[in-house]
C-alpha cells in the first residue's frame, strides 16, 4: 500500500460453495497470530479453521505466503439455558492469539458464554513397544509380562491436534462481545454488554470484574459495553466503548473496580447533523489500540476515528467509510443493516487503517498520503495472482462506466471482520463464507 494503493494482489482465496453454504459456514471472526505465520477463523457453526503460511522453497522462492488448511475443530456446541429457557448459540464471537512460548500454539475462543483456551499441537512420532500395553492398545495380562522392552519413538504422518485446556465459564449474565489478552500474558478480560471479568489464565473457577456499569433498576440503562481491549505495552490499562460513542480509559492501579474512568473519548456532536438516527449510527463497534499505544482507532457506523491517548475532547483524524449511505439510513434501519458490527484493523506500522463496508467492498486509508481506496473481495477477484481494482461509488448524476451506483449496492454482501498480518502487507477479508487473502504485488 504505501508504493501504491492499487497494486494489492489476490494471493489466495477460500471459497465455499454457495449452493451448500449455510449459517454455519458464515465466517464470524478472524485473526492472525503474532508471527502472521497462522491465520484463524470463527465460524457461525462453532468450528475454528487454522491456516499456516507455506514455507518458502528453493525452486520458487516467490510462492512465500499462500495459507493452507492446518487445523480444524469444533470449538464450542450450541447449548440449552434451562434456568433462563435460552438457547445459547455455538457462534464463535472472537479469536485471540497467546504469543508462542515452545512448540504448540495457544489461542482463545470465545461464543456468548464461555471462554475457551485450546492448545494446537503437532505429532509426527509415535511410541511402540509399551510394557503393560499391547500394539492395539489394549492391557496385557502382567503374569504373562516377562520381559521389560524400552518404547521407541518410530516416525508417523504429521498429526495436529487440538485440545481444550481450559473453559471459562459461568462468569456472565450477558453476551460476551470481546475477549483481549493482556501484555503480562497471564491474564486476559472478557467482556459483554454490561461488565468486564478479568481472568488468569490459570484459574477457571473465578474471576475478577474490574468494570460494572449495570445500574441498580435496568430501567436506567443508557448505555451498554460494545468492545475492550488492553494496552498493548501496558498491563494496568484497557479501553472500553460504549454504544453511546465514548471511550473510557482505565487504570487498574486506581482501583479494583474500574467504575470511574482515568481518560473519557468523546466527540461533541454537529447539532446540525442531529436526527432520528444519530445514536444509533454513533454507537461503536470497534476499538483498537495501535501496536504503538500511541493511538485508538474507534470504528462507528460511517466512520473510523483515530484518537491520540493524550487528546480526549476529539479525534485527531476522522475517515468517512461510506458517507453516501448518509441519505439511506432510513431504508438501513428497517432492513436491520444499521446494527451491523464492522470491525477495523491497523496494518504492521499503524500507518494504514482498514475496514469493511457494503457490497463486500472494504476500505484503506493511509494516514501519512491522506489517500484511501474502495477495494472488492469478490469471486471474480478470486483468481491467484489477480490485481484488484479500485472500485467507486457514484451517488448521484451520471454515473462513470466502472463506477458502481449507490442504488444498486448489495447490502446482503457485507465485510465485517479483517485482519491484517503483524509485519507485512497481507491481509484476510471474510465475506460472509469466504475467505480471502491478499496482498501486495510480488515483484
Amino acid at each position: 500500500m504505501e508504493e501504491d494503493v492499487e497494486t494489492r494482489k489476490i494471493s489466495s482465496s477460500f471459497l465455499r460453495d454457495h449452493s451448500y453454504a449455510t449459517e454455519a459456514d458464515i465466517i464470524s471472526t478472524v485473526e492472525f497470530n503474532h508471527t502472521g505465520e497462522l491465520l484463524a477463523t470463527g465460524d457461525k457453526g462453532g468450528r475454528v479453521v487454522i491456516f499456516q503460511r507455506e514455507q518458502e522453497s528453493k525452486n520458487q522462492p516467490h510462492r512465500r505466503g499462500e495459507y493452507n488448511v492446518y487445523s480444524t475443530f469444533q470449538s464450542h456446541e450450541p447449548e440449552f439455558d434451562y434456568l433462563k429457557s435460552l438457547e445459547i448459540e455455538e457462534k464463535i464471537n472472537k479469536i485471540r492469539w497467546l504469543p508462542q512460548q515452545n512448540a504448540a500454539y495457544f489461542l482463545l475462543s470465545t461464543n456468548d458464554k464461555t471462554v475457551k483456551l485450546w492448545k494446537v499441537s503437532e505429532r509426527d512420532k509415535r511410541p511402540e513397544g509399551y510394557n503393560l500395553k499391547d500394539e492395539d492398545g489394549r492391557l496385557r495380562d502382567p503374569s504373562m509380562i516377562t520381559v521389560l522392552r524400552v518404547p521407541v519413538l518410530r516416525p508417523m504422518d504429521l498429526m495436529v491436534e487440538a485440545t481444550p485446556r481450559r473453559v471459562f465459564a459461568n462468569a456472565h449474565t450477558y453476551h460476551i462481545n470481546s475477549i483481549s489478552v493482556n501484555s503480562d500474558y497471564e491474564t486476559y478480560m472478557s467482556a459483554d454488554d454490561l461488565r468486564i471479568n478479568l481472568w488468569n489464565f490459570e484459574i477457571t473457577n473465578q474471576s475478577f470484574n474490574i468494570v460494572d456499569i449495570k445500574p441498580a433498576n435496568m430501567e436506567e440503562l443508557t448505555e451498554v459495553i460494545t468492545a475492550a481491549e488492553f494496552h498493548p505495552h501496558h498491563c494496568n490499562t484497557f479501553v472500553y466503548s460504549s454504544s453511546k460513542g465514548t471511550i473510557r480509559l482505565c487504570d487498574m492501579r486506581t482501583a479494583a473496580l474500574c467504575d470511574r474512568h482515568a481518560k473519557f473519548f468523546e466527540e461533541p456532536e454537529d447539532p446540525s447533523n442531529r436526527s432520528f438516527f444519530s445514536e444509533i449510527i454513533s454507537s461503536i463497534s470497534d476499538v483498537k489500540f495501535s501496536h504503538s499505544g500511541r493511538y485508538i482507532m474507534t470504528r462507528d457506523y460511517l466512520t473510523v476515528k483515530v484518537w491520540d491517548l493524550n487528546m480526549e475532547n476529539r479525534p485527531i483524524e476522522t475517515y468517512q467509510v461510506h458517507d453516501y449511505l448518509r441519505s439511506k439510513l432510513c431504508s438501513l434501519y428497517e432492513n436491520d443493516c444499521i446494527f451491523d458490527k464492522f470491525e477495523c484493523v491497523w496494518n504492521g506500522s499503524d500507518s494504514v487503517i482498514m475496514t469493511g463496508s457494503y457490497n463486500n467492498f472494504f476500505r484503506m486509508f493511509d494516514r501519512n498520503t491522506k489517500r484511501d481506496v474502495t477495494l472488492e473481495a469478490s469471486r471474480e477477484n478470486s483468481k491467484p495472482r489477480a490485481v484488484l481494482k479500485p472500485r467507486k461509488v457514484c451517488v448521484g448524476g451520471k454515473r462513470r462506466k466502472d463506477e458502481i451506483s449507490v442504488d444498486s449496492l448489495d447490502f446482503s454482501k457485507k465485510i465485517l471482520h479483517t485482519a491484517w498480518h503483524p509485519s507485512e502487507n497481507i491481509i484476510a477479508v471474510a465475506a460472509t463464507n469466504n475467505l480471502y487473502i491478499f496482498q501486495d504485488k510480488v515483484n
